[in-house]
């Protein structure tokens, strides 16, 4: 099979391959990304910023073909990849309109007399590790900042988002990013080690695996750069009471089988008080029941997507049936289909045994993991019984009543009557083995930026 390759997951079909960069390939890339960052940098804000806000427009001009090359590469409803376009999009914009103030000199107060400035700074070429789960989303949050901050982007994404990565390259080019200013590497796994180690590198960002996540945060520390790391997360949704059961277990299946189920925030253990979990748990299976395989390509209702690849969907498979094997009941759905198609149909899944090894695995995929408590406090206990902490949520009529019980979630993003608030003005990121840094927002500009001190002495 080639490694960089278009491969339809419906039918497993291999429409397009990409040759893997020589060593020799990426040391051009490597100089060439280096050369431009030293141009690059000594653009005014504004102009890095008009050229960032030209990669939104093209974004949105081409909204249609995006959405449809990320939808044949790794399987989302045409629906659900033009949502990531305009999400992409509105991020790149974002940036252009209001990165330049968020970079702004500001002095500081001193008591040595003088003049004391705090700046931000590019630091040089960044290297970015993406997954397929959102093609273009993920790449935005990290590429829209740094270039308009003034840093250059070695961009190494999915095995499976070859075309989509060369498409951004494309239309940055297009908007006026020097050719070598964003780049799409097609490189081994020991060539991303390579470049780590490379001193025209300063920083890496991944989005991706706790154990991608610990090999890439071991090279970036062996070599003293600078990492920000997005990895798992088993985000808690806790339920302590509701006036319409059906509508909130509607939005928490909803949130959970977006994208497959394929999305690092997603509420993937559902915590529901007693007294409303059984009727929670009825109207999930409602919601699962009936659904049959369709084509991304054009998804009819009551029809789901497949997932990334076959071998996802088998590994989803098999996770439930190992829970099953540990005392977990399968509700509904959790059928793999026969083929070489990536269809897993979504499922609703209980009573996983805190003892089990499923109890503390992430399921990426469309299951419903449903547990039942009898007390606030068991909620909270069960809730931060992870060893991720990327996000997590609580519901109840009782505003104050939810809010004391979120305060205290040990994740990067606690909700309150809303599984995740998501704009690109709202930082991203998680707390425990879901990684550090953040992402998005009025933060996510200064992670890879030199913060230096600029003193003037009276």
């Amino acid at each position: 099979m080639a490694k960089y390759r278009v491969q339809n997951p419906a039918t497993g079909e291999i429409i397009e391959s990409f040759e893997s960069a020589t060593d020799a390939q990426v040391e051009q890339q490597l100089a060439s990304a280096d050369s431009v960052y030293r141009e690059w940098r000594e653009r005014s804000v504004q102009e890095r910023a008009a050229v960032v806000k030209r990669v939104a427009e093209i974004f949105a001009e081409r909204r249609e073909e995006l959405a449809e090359i990320i939808a044949l590469e790794m399987g989302k409803s045409i629906a659900e990849s033009l949502d990531e376009v305009d999400f992409a999009t509105d991020i790149i914009e974002y940036y252009a309109v209001y990165g330049p103030g968020l970079i702004t000199d500001y002095e500081i107060p001193s008591t040595i007399p003088g003049k004391a400035v705090m700046e931000h700074l590019p630091v040089g070429v960044l290297l970015g590790v993406m997954p397929w789960n959102f093609p273009y989303y993920q790449v935005a949050r990290f590429a829209a900042p740094n270039l308009v901050l003034g840093n250059t982007i070695l961009l190494k994404h999915a095995d499976i988002c070859a075309k989509s990565n060369l498409a951004i390259q494309e239309i940055m080019e297009q908007a006026g990013v020097p050719v070598g200013g964003y780049q799409a590497v097609f490189t081994s796994h020991e060539q991303i080690a390579t470049m780590i180690a490379d001193p025209r590198v300063q920083g890496v960002s991944l989005t991706g695996s706790e154990r991608a996540g610990a090999i890439i945060g071991a090279q970036a520390g062996t070599h003293l750069k600078k990492a920000v790391l997005e990895l798992g997360g088993i985000d808690p949704m806790v339920v302590l009471d509701s006036d319409n059961v059906a509508e909130i277990a509607k939005t928490a299946w909803e949130f959970r089988t977006y994208n497959g189920g394929q999305v690092c925030n997603s509420n993937k253990r559902m915590i529901v008080m007693a007294d409303i979990y059984d009727e929670f748990v009825a109207e999930l299976k409602k919601l699962a029941e009936g659904l049959t395989p369709g084509d991304q390509l054009n998804l009819g209702e009551g029809e789901y997507a497949p997932l990334s690849t076959r071998a996802a969907a088998e590994t989803v498979n098999a996770q439930v049936q190992r829970a099953i094997e540990e005392g977990a009941t399968l509700e509904a759905g959790g059928v793999l289909s026969d083929g070489p198609g990536a269809y897993y149909s979504p499922a609703v899944l209980t009573g996983v045994p805190r003892d089990s090894e499923s109890y503390q695995e992430e399921i990426f995929g469309p299951v419903a993991t449903v547990y039942k408590v009898h007390s606030d406090e068991e909620a909270l206990e069960l809730a931060n019984d992870c060893a991720l902490g990327l996000g997590g949520s609580v519901f109840s009529t009782d505003e104050a009543r939810a809010a004391r019980v979120a305060s205290k979630l040990e994740v990067g993003m606690a909700h309150v009557n809303i599984i995740a608030a998501e704009a690109a003005e709202i930082p991203f990121g998680g707390v425990k083995r879901s990684g550090f840094g953040r992402e998005m927002g009025p933060v996510g500009i200064g992670e890879f930026a030199n913060k230096r001190l600029y003193f003037v002495s009276a």
